[in-house]
């Protein structure tokens, strides 16, 4: 870690954000993350106290970096590099609570025999 601060993308990769450094990089040039509100490139050094906005899927995730680290260090570790602000926290539970509200989600896959023929059985009602 040198003086300045650290890459972002270093950073990223460390706090196990992302797998790899080149995909934390990918996400930072197509303007997933932002520090300080503003757009930034992946060279851009991070220091403690900064925030970061990352977009996360659909999932939009605000943070203060709370440490630097050059090393991905195991997840209890690279917790410790930053703190989730209360209202991402906030609304992480609310579009949680909204899903939830939703329903369960389909359990997918192929039908079954018995779901087949149910389905050629209605299908053949219909044509006649």
């Amino acid at each position: 870690m040198s003086a300045d601060g650290e890459r972002i993308d270093k950073w990223l990769w460390a706090a196990r954000f992302y797998k790899t450094r080149s995909l934390a990089k990918a996400a930072v040039d197509g303007g997933h993350v932002h520090v300080n509100g503003t757009r930034v490139k992946p060279a851009r050094m991070l220091h403690p106290g900064d925030t970061l906005e990352i977009t996360l899927g659909t999932r939009k995730v605000t943070l203060t970096v709370a440490g630097l680290s050059e090393r991905r260090d195991p997840a209890p570790v690279a917790q410790l590099l930053y703190a989730e602000t209360p209202e991402s926290l906030a609304r992480a539970e609310a579009e949680r609570a909204q899903r939830l509200a939703q329903g369960p989600a389909r359990q997918g896959g192929r039908p079954t025999k018995r779901d087949r023929r149910l389905i050629h059985r209605f299908n053949e009602s219909g044509d006649t």
